[in-house]
C-alpha cells in the first residue's frame, strides 16, 4: 500500500484542479447588468398627458395614435426629448370595441391594408417602431401579419413589437420568420391602474429581466402610471437595472440569440440529434 492510501487529499486537490479546468466560464452570463425597456401606449389624444409621458425622465418610447389630434406634435416633442418614437398602430380585436382612425381590418384586401398601413406611417413624423393597439384578432391570423411583415421589410429600418393583446398571437412568430427585428411585451403595468397594482407589475418586470437579462413593459399615460414611473425610474440604476431604447433592447436580445443557437450548434449533442 502506497504511503499516501491513508491520505486522500492528493486525490481531492486532483478533482478539484480537473473541475475549474474543465468548466465553462459563466461571468458574461450571471453579471450583465438586466436591461428593460417601457413603451407609453394610447399618446396623441390627450395633450398635457402626453406631453408628461414625453417628459418622462430616461429613453422611454412613445407610442402613438395615427391621426390623433396631437400626435405630430407630441411625436415631434419627443424625437427633441431623444425618445423613441412608435406607431401605436389600430388593428381589429374581438369585442368588437370601436376602431381607432387608420385601423387595419380582417376584410381588408392586402392592397388596401397595404394602403392604410402606408397612411399611418405617414401620420406619425420620426417613427421607429410599431406595436400593435387592440388587435387580439387580427394577430392571430398569419396571412394579414405576413402582409404587415413583408411590408416593414421592405421598409428597411422599422422594428415590431407585439403587445400580446392575446395568447393566440402568432405577430412575432411572422415577423422572426421575415427577418423583422422584433420584441414582445411581457408586462402591462396598468391593467389595473392603482398605485399598488403598477408598483406589483414593475417589481415583476424587474424580476423578468433579473432572470432572463431583458424584459419590456407597456404603460399607458394615467395619472398613476406617469406619478409612479416620475419617481422609481430614477431609482432602477441604484438596483441595477439599465433602462434602455426598445431598440437597444431587440439588439441585445437577438445577440444573446445568436449566441445561444452558436452554442447548441457546436455541442455534441446537436451535432448528434442533427440531420444531414
Amino acid at each position: 500500500m502506497s504511503r499516501s492510501a491513508g491520505r486522500p487529499w492528493p486525490v481531492l486537490l486532483l478533482l478539484w484542479t480537473l473541475a475549474i479546468t474543465a468548466t465553462p466560464p459563466v461571468a458574461a452570463a450571471t453579471t450583465a447588468q438586466p436591461v428593460v425597456s417601457i413603451i407609453i401606449d394610447d399618446l396623441g389624444k390627450r395633450e398635457s398627458s402626453g406631453r408628461r409621458a414625453v417628459d418622462l425622465p430616461g429613453p422611454v418610447a412613445c407610442a402613438f395614435l395615427p391621426h390623433a389630434r396631437h400626435s405630430v406634435s407630441l411625436a415631434t416633442a419627443a424625437h427633441g426629448a431623444r425618445k423613441e418614437v412608435l406607431l401605436h398602430l389600430p388593428m381589429q380585436s374581438m369585442d368588437g370595441r370601436p376602431l381607432d382612425p387608420g385601423a387595419l381590418r380582417l376584410d381588408m384586401t392586402e392592397q388596401e391594408f397595404g394602403q392604410m398601413l402606408a397612411e399611418d406611417l405617414a401620420a406619425i413624423p420620426y417613427v421607429s417602431g410599431i406595436n400593435n393597439h387592440m388587435g387580439s384578432l387580427l394577430t392571430r391570423h398569419p396571412g394579414h401579419m405576413l402582409w404587415l411583415m413583408r411590408a416593414l421589410r421592405r421598409h428597411g429600418d422599422l422594428y415590431f413589437v407585439d403587445s400580446r393583446t392575446t395568447d393566440a398571437t402568432v405577430a412575432r412568430r411572422l415577423a422572426r420568420e421575415t427577418g423583422v427585428p422584433s420584441t414582445e411585451r411581457r408586462v402591462f403595468l396598468d391593467n389595473e391602474a392603482q398605485p399598488r397594482a403598477i408598483a406589483a407589475q414593475f417589481e415583476r418586470l424587474i424580476g423578468l429581466a433579473r432572470r432572463e437579462g431583458a424584459a419590456l413593459a407597456i404603460g399607458h399615460p394615467y395619472p398613476q402610471t406617469l406619478a409612479f414611473l416620475e419617481q422609481e425610474l430614477p431609482k432602477l440604476a441604484r438596483r441595477g437595472v439599465r433602462l434602455v431604447p426598445v431598440a437597444e433592447l431587440i439588439r441585445l436580445q437577438q445577440q444573446e440569440e445568436q449566441t445561444w443557437q452558436a452554442s447548441l450548434s457546436h455541442s455534441p449533442r446537436a451535432a448528434r440529434n442533427s440531420k444531414p
